[in-house]
């Protein structure tokens, strides 16, 4: 299918529907700049131009301008939007042409003007590629797909009921053909596109797992310090917005990461220098990533064997001063900084730190005893408390050595 752009054609209306809305013919903004304000002429062209084919009944198209609004006579009302809306396009330079037509109760747009509307060519690029036969040409004809999805469909109108069922079905649509591009990618080998595609569905749809693509594409090309940096940036993302930790798939990515990392041959001096960390006098707690510090958990269980040593994971919540979740997203938020600050100054260089979730973080004390974790939890209300009187810390505390089905103890909570 040849794609139609702003300049392979005079006489064609351009409806950009992913990503925002505008409308544009011979080059002129008809409606979509930046000032332009919502109208009904918008809602009736959004709805017209993307249901040209079938056209909309005369029920739903009031339904779209007026809602559950009263008004005393409908059909006037809506003949004026009609009217007002070819007066625009009129004077917007389109030819004078009956625009807007009605037969048997139902509207159409008119044949005489061309329409290229991005979801509409989306959708048929997305069945021209699952049609295809050659393995190559289907590569091709998925990436162009992939590439035309530039954002949700009508993203300021999703509260409207049409325009949320068609953006549901156009990200799945999308979902689906990455997913077949990726696949083909990988059997082919092609992983600088394959990461390319990763970033740009993740740039798209984000918070969607897509950093999954471009963490296997990286690993595949051996870029491995590139992808540790990835990987670390990915889980702060979804920490900081979702409060999420990594999904399975990104996990096995990390640890596949870590069997296949190699390192030129070197003195055994320097390849200590480049384990150790950069400062030497880093205060407080080790703060790591969540990866991190389950293999030092893990690691931890197996010392545990041989005894001597004994150790506690706490878990430490931001709670509001009953003792429940914090809602508010933007106060959670802060107070997640402010915990994360309380925790890792509050306890030893040698017991690990790591963020579990949105106002929540793991704690694995050494060499201590149940008391000492007591002690650990008055210096992080003392730090934290301050200025928040309406918040407090929740603490669960479990001995290393405890079954993993045993019930948490809890601590206490400070207000």
């Amino acid at each position: 299918m040849k794609i139609m752009t702003e300049h392979s054609g005079e006489n064609i209306l351009y409806v950009k529907t992913f990503g925002g809305f505008s409308l544009s013919y011979q080059g002129r903004l008809i409606t979509g700049s930046v000032k332009s304000r919502e109208s009904q002429f918008v809602y009736l062209m959004q709805l017209l131009l993307h249901e040209r084919a079938r056209g909309v009944s005369r029920d739903r198209l009031e339904e779209v301008l007026f809602g559950d609004r009263d008004i005393e006579d409908i059909r006037h009302a809506t003949r004026s939007v009609i009217y007002n809306a070819k007066k625009k396009l009129r004077a917007a330079g389109l030819p004078d042409v009956n625009y807007i037509l009605q037969r048997e109760g139902v509207y159409y747009w008119t044949d005489e003007i061309l329409v290229s509307e991005d979801a509409e060519e989306f959708e048929q690029l997305c069945q021209e590629a699952e049609a295809e036969g050659d393995p190559t040409q289907r590569l091709g004809r998925y990436l162009d797909a992939c590439y035309h999805y530039t954002g949700e469909f009508l993203p300021a109108h999703v509260g409207v009921l049409w325009v949320s069922q068609e953006a549901r079905r156009y990200q799945g649509l999308f979902c689906s053909c990455v997913k077949k591009t990726v696949q083909l990618l990988r059997e082919g080998q092609n992983f600088l596109q394959m990461e390319e595609l990763g970033l740009y569905a993740a740039k798209i749809n984000p918070l969607s797992d897509w950093e999954t693509v471009t963490m296997e594409a990286l690993v595949s090309l051996g870029r491995y310090e590139d992808a540790r940096r990835f990987y670390d940036d990915t889980v702060e993302l979804y920490f900081q917005e979702l409060g999420l930790r990594p999904s399975d798939q990104m996990m096995a990515l990390f640890r596949k990461l870590g069997s296949q990392m190699e390192h030129q041959y070197g003195a055994l001096d320097d390849i200590q220098m480049r384990l150790s960390e950069e400062e030497e006098e880093t205060p407080g707690g080790y703060l790591c990533s969540y990866p991190v510090f389950q293999g030092i958990y893990r690691m931890v269980e197996r010392m545990m064997e041989r005894g001597g040593q004994s150790i506690y994971l706490m878990l430490c919540i931001v709670v509001d001063d009953r003792g429940r979740e914090i809602k508010d997203e933007q106060v959670l938020a802060e107070l997640t900084g402010r915990l994360g600050d309380a925790v890792r100054n509050s306890v030893r260089r040698t017991d690990a730190v790591s963020k579990y979730g949105k106002g929540q973080y793991l704690v694995l004390l050494v060499n201590t005893t149940l008391e000492d974790c007591s002690i650990v939890q008055e210096r992080i209300n003392h730090q934290f408390i301050s200025g928040f009187l309406k918040t407090g810390v929740q603490y669960y505390v479990n001995s290393v050595i405890c079954f993993p089905d045993k019930k948490d103890m809890v601590l206490g909570q400070r207000k």
